[in-house]
C-alpha cells in the first residue's frame, strides 16, 4: 500500500480514508475503506496515455447517495434471493426485501454501506490492502456472525487480485463479489455498447419478470447471450428478446464452462478505440454481465459527468443468483467454522 489519505467524514465523525495501491508500470488503484469501494482504477492505452477507467464519484458525499453499489464489495449474498426467504437445514431465515419483494445485494445497508477496517499487507504478487468486516448474527436476517475479508493486489503484470475469505460461528450464506462499472475508454460520457466481450460459457440462467432465476440453464446458442466469440455488446442488446426486456439489455447469469473450483478464464473484455483490454478470472461458477441499464443520469460521477444509461458495465464472479432456493444450482452455503476462499482477477492489457 503506497500511501493513505482522507476522503471524508461520516456525521457520526467515523473517518473514510483512501488508499493508493500502485506499480512499476505507472498503474494505479484507489481503494476506500467504506464498501470496500474500488474508486480508481487507472492503466494506460495503446498510446502509454493512462485513464480512469472505472465510473464512481470524487466524493464520499457521491458514495453515501449512491444506489447502484459502484466500485462496492456487495453481500452478504451478491445479486437476488426470491422473497428474501431461504431454508437452512430446516430453519426458514426470511431477510431484507430491498428490491420490490426481494433481497438484493445483502440489503440496503450491507457490505457497500459498512465501513471496513483497512491495513496494508506484505504479498509477493505485487502492493496489497486487507480489509476486514465483522457481520454480526442477525445482520439482514442472515445467521451467524461472519468474519469478512477482502485483499485487493495489484501486481507487476496490471492486475487485480481479489481474494475474498469468511469464517462464521454459524451455518450461513456467502456470496460476495465486487460490483465495478468499468468503461475501458476512461471518457464516461460515452456508452460502452461498442466494447467488445467474450465470455466462457455454453449456458446461461433465464430470469422471470421480477429478474429472479428460473431455475433452468438454457444453452446461449442462437441467442443474443452467445458471446462465445467475441462480439460487439451493441450487435444484440436491442433484439426482440423476451430476456433482454425485462432488464432492459444484459442482467443475467451465465454459466462459466468446466467450474471445478480453480482459477480459470471467464471473459475478456476489449475498447476497440483506446486498445485496452481486460480478462476475467475466477474460481466461481456464475458471471453476472449487466450492461449499466438503469444507471441515473441525475447522480453526477467523476468531474460532474453523469451516469448516463449503459455508459459502465459489471461483470461480477458469482453464485448463481437465488442458489439458496434452487437446489441445481451450485450452493452458496458456508458451514460453521468453515474458512470461505475465493478468488477474481482482472487483468489489464493493451492491443
Amino acid at each position: 500500500m503506497d500511501g493513505e489519505k482522507l476522503f471524508g467524514i461520516l456525521n457520526d465523525g467515523s473517518e473514510i480514508k483512501e488508499y493508493k495501491l500502485f506499480n512499476g508500470n505507472g498503474a494505479q488503484i484507489n481503494i476506500i475503506n467504506y464498501g470496500a469501494i474500488v474508486k480508481n482504477i487507472i492503466v494506460k492505452d495503446r498510446n502509454n496515455r493512462f485513464d480512469d477507467i472505472v465510473l464512481g464519484y470524487d466524493t464520499l458525499e457521491g458514495y453515501l447517495n449512491d444506489k447502484t453499489f459502484q466500485g462496492a464489495v456487495a453481500g452478504r449474498y451478491a445479486n437476488r434471493i426470491k422473497g428474501g426467504k431461504f431454508d437452512l437445514d430446516g430453519t426458514v431465515y426470511q431477510l431484507e426485501q430491498n428490491e420490490g419483494k426481494n433481497h438484493l445485494h445483502g440489503g440496503s445497508e450491507g457490505f457497500f454501506k459498512k465501513i471496513w477496517k483497512a491495513e496494508p499487507v506484505e504479498s509477493n504478487k505485487g502492493k496489497s490492502i486487507k480489509l476486514t468486516y465483522l457481520s454480526k448474527d442477525g445482520e439482514a436476517g442472515y445467521p451467524g456472525n461472519l468474519k469478512v475479508t477482502v485483499t485487493y493486489t495489484l501486481t507487476e503484470n496490471d492486475e487485480l487480485i481479489i481474494v475474498y475469505e469468511g469464517i462464521s460461528d454459524k451455518t450461513t450464506l456467502f456470496n460476495p463479489t465486487q460490483h465495478s462499472y468499468f468503461n475501458l475508454s476512461g471518457d464516461f460520457a460515452k456508452n460502452i455498447e461498442n466494447h467488445l466481450l467474450m465470455i466462457n460459457a455454453e449456458n446461461y440462467t433465464p430470469v422471470d419478470e421480477e429478474s429472479i432465476t428460473t431455475g433452468e440453464i438454457v444453452p446461449v446458442e442462437n441467442t443474443p447471450f452467445d458471446f462465445r466469440q467475441i462480439k460487439e455488446i451493441g450487435k444484440d442488446i436491442n433484439a426482440d428478446h423476451p430476456q433482454l426486456k425485462i432488464g432492459k439489455g444484459y442482467d443475467h447469469n451465465w454459466v462459466l464452462n468446466g467450474y471445478d473450483g480453480s482459477l480459470k478464464s471467464a471473459a475478456l473484455l476489449i475498447d476497440p478505440e483506446s486498445g485496452r483490454k481486460m480478462e476475467v478470472m475466477t474460481d466461481m461458477p456464475g458471471l453476472q454481465f449487466y450492461s449499466g441499464n438503469h444507471l441515473n443520469p441525475e447522480a453526477q460521477g467523476k468531474k460532474g459527468t453523469p451516469m448516463n444509461f449503459r455508459t459502465g458495465l459489471c461483470l461480477e464472479t458469482q453464485f448463481f443468483p437465488d442458489s439458496p432456493n434452487k437446489k441445481n444450482f451450485p450452493q452458496a452455503i458456508l458451514q460453521a467454522g468453515v474458512k470461505f476462499k475465493s478468488t477474481t482477477v482482472y487483468r489489464f492489457t493493451v492491443d
